[in-house]
């Protein structure tokens, strides 16, 4: 009986709004996947005319949550190998021959996991947590879907997952005001998450968590060597818990 030798073909997705200044890039390290899909959230640049020009698939959909979102993008794919990067990482050449050598030969694997190396202000973060941080970027979608956060979600996979070697950079600031702008957004959204749970926001949320968060990052987890760069991270991510129980207080009390 002869070998199938056919290598599995690759659905790269993508969840954007206002990303016009990351498609040409994107997709340019995205060439060697057989299908692109973006799934944009109404943006009011030209990303969508970009995508499209460059030949990916796009798709419009309102934003609900970035579960939803994603798991909509996934039902979309044609192929079962699914790579889901966001438009703000970038894909080395090394990291490409792996992803390929890994789809051809996954052993026993459903999922892999894809170490970050974290950027900010121009400047590559060593610590704070960044220095450990990956995520589920490449998944057989039979087997992996995304496991309905409304933030900060995850692809929960069945069965065993791997973990490649090579990493992506991840550069996730543009400006102070566009980060501050994502933060602001995670933060509504675990508030929603949380007012959903009915959980209720006291004086151990407002004080003592914003303040662990930082002594966390800033300290035990060392961000401290990354100099001033290390410090504005603690403090905005900090500072972002503190938003998010104040945005749970306010859903309380029904004040926008």
């Amino acid at each position: 009986m002869a070998e199938n030798t056919a290598v599995p073909k690759i659905t790269a997705l993508a969840i954007s709004y206002n990303e016009a200044l990351n498609v040409e890039r994107y997709i340019e390290r995205l060439k060697f996947a057989d299908e692109i899909i973006f799934v944009d959230s109404e943006s009011t640049d030209n990303t969508q005319t970009l995508a499209a020009q460059m030949g990916a698939k796009v798709l419009t959909r309102p934003f609900t949550n970035f579960s939803e979102q994603r798991n909509f993008a996934i039902a979309q794919a044609t192929h079962d190998w699914i790579l889901f990067f966001d438009l703000d990482e970038i894909i080395t050449p090394e990291l490409e021959e792996e992803i390929k050598a890994t789809v051809k030969n996954p052993g026993d694997k459903n999922a892999f996991f894809v170490k970050r190396t974290f950027h900010f202000m121009g400047k590559r973060i060593r610590f704070g947590g960044w220095q450990n941080d990956k995520a589920i970027r490449l998944f057989n979608k039979n087997h992996g879907a995304y496991n309905g956060n409304l933030v900060h979600e995850e692809v929960k996979a069945d069965g065993k997952v791997g973990i490649l070697k090579n990493r992506l950079n991840h550069y996730s600031y543009k400006s102070f005001d566009n980060y501050n702008d994502k933060l602001n957004l995670y933060s509504k959204l675990q508030a929603l998450n949380l007012y959903q749970k009915k959980v209720r926001p006291n004086v151990y949320h407002f004080f003592i968590r914003p303040l662990y968060r930082f002594l966390w990052q800033y300290f035990f987890r060392l961000g401290v060597l990354d100099g001033k760069e290390g410090f504005i991270l603690a403090y905005v991510h900090s500072f972002s818990v503190f938003k998010r129980y104040l945005q749970l207080w306010m859903m309380y009390r029904k004040i926008d």
